[in-house]
């Protein structure tokens, strides 16, 4: 997970862009994995790992059932392969899917940086609705980040 993390690629369109160090990754898996309201999942591209999907600030009580979610991809070893684009729409179908059908939930958010176009054209293909981008400043970067929605009724069916 983390040498996926830290590859230049997905620090480049990730709100933190600085190497984790193992240091802030154990204490990060540490509060995660027994956290209730988070999911770490690792995602198989032709029986392989390939990625990450994280659901977090799950809400799975109440009339809705919201959470938000990520991911990213082993951007260097998929791309060895000729594997990048089809395992990228194959994490978004399996989080999309997980979010509804395994998680039950009504709503499910995200977050995307607005420089990142590819990105933005893939969420709108899986019908993720954008809200208006918020400056942020991270990592010493000055970033803007726009939120995006996907509700139960709007997701794209097989």
């Amino acid at each position: 997970m983390l040498s996926w993390r830290n590859q230049e690629t997905n620090r480049q369109v990730s709100k933190t862009s600085h190497e984790i160090t193992a240091a802030e990754h154990a204490a990060w898996w540490s509060r995660v994995r027994t956290d209730p309201t988070r999911r770490v999942l690792i995602y198989l591209h032709d029986d392989r790992p390939a990625g990450v999907v994280t659901f977090f600030d799950l809400r799975l009580d109440g009339p809705t059932r919201s959470g938000a979610w990520g991911f990213y991809l082993d951007a260097d070893g998929l791309a060895e392969r000729g594997a990048t684009l089809p395992a990228w729409l194959g994490v978004m179908r399996a989080a999309v899917d997980h979010a509804f059908d395994v998680l039950a939930l009504d709503r499910l958010d995200g977050e995307v940086l607005a420089h990142n176009t590819v990105v933005r054209q893939m969420n709108r293909r899986f019908r993720f609705v954008e809200g208006t981008g918020r400056p942020e400043t991270v990592d010493g970067r000055e970033i803007t980040v726009v939120p995006i929605s996907l509700t139960r009724d709007n997701r794209r069916r097989r």
